[in-house]
């Protein structure tokens, strides 16, 4: 992380003193997005190096309309590293006075330069990574979920609550939050770096903006319970009705992260 913002403030002072010291803002917002916006290969190599990076949420940052709204864990993340990678751009701008700042720290940057920096779509990390190659062997995650089915199956005939409510107590005796311990799953699957929210995540949480981390918790847990639950179906002890659907208690809804 040090490394790349100090090889992006050399590209920054390079192309400053290159076009004569115009368009400081223009400049380190470009070289920013060009340089911190990485592609998903990158991205988990960097999370893995800095899992604290999975705290990240998108508050006001995303410049994509595409995104704005529910956001990528790439994205939100991607998002982060542009800002800070401009902040400290704009350090130096101000040190070399190439821009001011008022009387309550807000920068002054003239309005037609403003208008010059256009929103950035960034990175789809929806998309697998061109040289992205999936492991041989057990994964993290897939001994994860075998270690939950199997403490599901065993409950399951000793349990008094119905299947279904057992799947959530088993996944949330197994879900992960730790940044330490979700960047090496994400790490397996780039690909999870464009899982969005979708609703998972209690609204009430985090203020309706939870960090990336959260957001990958949320559809790990989701995904372990739709596990248990097709093994429950399996097992007989799921109902489905004439539709195909499976029965359950009360018609709970599907799990949302609390």
């Amino acid at each position: 992380m040090t490394e790349l913002l100090d090889d992006l403030r050399e590209a920054y002072l390079k192309e400053m003193e290159a076009n004569g010291h115009s368009y400081p803002f223009k400049t380190a917002h470009q070289l920013a997005h060009r340089r911190l916006a990485l592609p998903a290969d990158e991205l988990v190599e960097l999370i893995l190096s800095a899992p604290r990076l999975l705290a990240s949420r998108a508050g006001d940052l995303i410049e994509s309309e595409e995104e704005g709204a529910n956001p990528t864990i790439g994205a939100i993340i991607s998002a982060n590293l542009v800002a800070a990678g401009m902040d400290g751009l704009m350090m130096v701008a101000t040190k070399r006075d190439w821009l001011e700042r008022d009387e309550h720290g807000d920068l002054l940057v003239d309005a037609h330069e403003l208008d010059l920096c256009k929103p950035v779509l960034g990175v789809d990390y929806t998309k697998t990574p061109k040289e992205f190659v999936p492991q041989t062997g057990r994964s993290q995650l897939s001994d994860l979920f075998a270690a939950a089915e199997t403490a599901f199956e065993s409950a399951l005939s000793s349990e008094t609550m119905d299947a279904y409510q057992l799947s959530l107590k088993i996944a949330s005796d197994y879900a992960v939050f730790a940044p330490d311990d979700l960047a090496p799953l994400l790490a397996e699957n780039p690909l999870m770096l464009g899982l969005r929210n979708d609703g998972l995540v209690d609204p009430e949480m985090f203020n309706q903006d939870p960090p990336a981390g959260m957001i990958l918790s949320a559809h790990l847990t989701e995904m372990m319970v739709a596990q248990m639950v097709d093994h429950a179906i399996e097992k007989g002890a799921i109902g489905m009705d004439s539709e195909g659907q499976p029965l359950f208690v009360d018609d709970e809804e599907p799990p949302t992260l609390h």
